[in-house]
């Protein structure tokens, strides 16, 4: 095959030239749509003996997420391998292709009464690869855990073609070293992940949402609130802090807000937000919300963040997204700092964080060199506190100044040895993953 074209790989009609520059690179010279496990295997054999990067795209939505190397040869799209291969209703399994939306899954799922524990943003345009590839979450990840929970298997193309399944097809699988946990969050640099088994839940019973108003300046109350219903016998689904401006646009009130959802039979529900009412802290202020409510406002939420779609065509404004990870105690201290960094820095910001888990999202509109300082300040601040913050959504332009991974892991080594044994010759979405992997 050494002489061979990438007409020979695949379909004529799957080849395109790409677009002109994109503002958030990640592209390829030649865009390629992978309609099967065989089309990406085949590619990646092609690009393997003819030495040609590859980059993976799917929904694109995580476009402006990583990434120092504007265009590689191909921009392989999983956006058309998608569908569900096997649901097992009874197991509570889902087998299903990466190029399949979060919320074609879930309106599949619901016809059997079942859901998918996983929120993170923008459901109709995430497809579940980028989702487990990027190892996102939402608030649920609370009771639910993240993405890397809810794997039980993948099928995964190396970077040289040949196909490997790692974890089964069961919940109940425990055989041998868990490689599901090498390919969640690598950010599609160790192997293209052709197909996802999940473990799902049924559908809750009922839904409830207490959005508990803040008076100013009272963070450490919000802690104080949420570590006592996490030492308590309720089990909430979510305890998402929200900053005021993010607050105002979701509820109306410039405050800074705790929501606290359940899920359980309404009776439970009820319950648990009676305890809340019950113990609510002086001056702050309940509003409930049930069932179709709640999903709305839940909805709602999702849509805050960029999206790889929605970057302004203003050249003056830039948009960025970042992910800080700290100790739960820390969230509702660094949505504060954040706040205050934003003024000194000449940035606006919206953000939430989780008090229960400890994942914050910072998102930024400014100037594009306001917003590398910006980052920077607020990146050294969440390391005082031993924690980390990446840049999840970043023009192509700014994210070699912004540093978009912060410092190499301690275990940068482990993951430098496992690309390098997985993708020796550093074709696979190169320098889209911390330290430059």
């Amino acid at each position: 095959m050494g002489t061979s074209t990438i007409e020979t790989v695949v379909p004529k009609d799957q080849i395109k030239q790409n677009e002109a520059d994109h503002p958030l690179g990640n592209s390829g010279r030649q865009e390629i749509e992978a309609h099967s496990e065989d089309d990406i295997s085949n590619v990646l054999r092609y690009a393997n003996e003819h030495e040609k990067t590859v980059n993976i795209i799917s929904g694109g939505t995580k476009r402006g997420y990583g990434g120092t190397m504007k265009e590689a040869d191909i921009l392989l799209s999983l956006a058309g391998y998608k569908g569900v291969v096997e649901h097992s209703v009874g197991d509570l399994t889902l087998t299903v292709r990466p190029g399949t939306t979060l919320k074609e899954i879930s309106d599949r799922l619901a016809e059997h009464g079942q859901c998918l524990a996983l929120d993170p943003s923008w459901p109709e345009l995430a497809t579940i690869g980028g989702i487990i590839s990027a190892n996102e979450s939402g608030p649920r990840r609370l009771l639910y855990g993240s993405a890397r929970d809810l794997v039980i298997g993948t099928r995964i193309v190396y970077a040289d073609g040949r196909v490997i399944r790692t974890g089964g097809k069961v919940v109940k699988n425990v055989a041998g070293y868990d490689m599901n946990k090498l390919f969640i969050g690598a950010m599609g640099t160790l192997g293209i992940i052709s197909e996802i088994t999940l473990k799902l839940r049924p559908l809750p019973k009922y839904e409830g949402l207490s959005l508990l108003h803040f008076p100013d300046d009272r963070e450490q109350e919000i802690h104080d609130f949420a570590k006592r219903i996490l030492d308590s016998m309720m089990e909430p689904v979510s305890l998402e802090v929200l900053t005021p401006p993010t607050a105002e646009k979701l509820t109306g009130k410039r405050q800074y807000t705790l929501a606290i959802a359940f899920e359980d039979q309404e009776k439970a529900v009820s319950q648990q937000e009676k305890w809340v009412a019950d113990n609510l802290p002086s001056g702050v202020e309940q509003t409930i919300l049930h069932e179709q409510n709640a999903s709305e406002w839940w909805d709602a939420f999702r849509r805050q963040s960029p999206n790889g779609h929605n970057d302004g065509t203003d050249d003056t404004i830039t948009q960025a997204a970042l992910k800080i990870g700290s100790l739960p105690s820390d969230v509702p201290g660094n949505l504060k700092k954040a706040e205050e960094l934003a003024e000194t820095h000449h940035v606006s910001v919206e953000g939430h964080g989780g008090a229960g888990h400890g994942i914050s999202r910072i998102y930024i509109n400014g100037l594009s060199e306001d917003i590398i300082a910006y980052i920077k300040a607020l990146r050294s601040e969440a390391e005082k506190k031993q924690g980390y913050a990446v840049c999840t959504h970043l023009p192509y332009a700014l994210r070699a100044a912004a540093d978009v991974w912060g410092e190499k892991p301690a275990y940068f080594s482990l993951l430098d040895g496992i690309k390098r044994t997985n993708d020796p010759k550093k074709l696979l979405n190169r320098q889209r993953f911390v330290g430059g992997i």
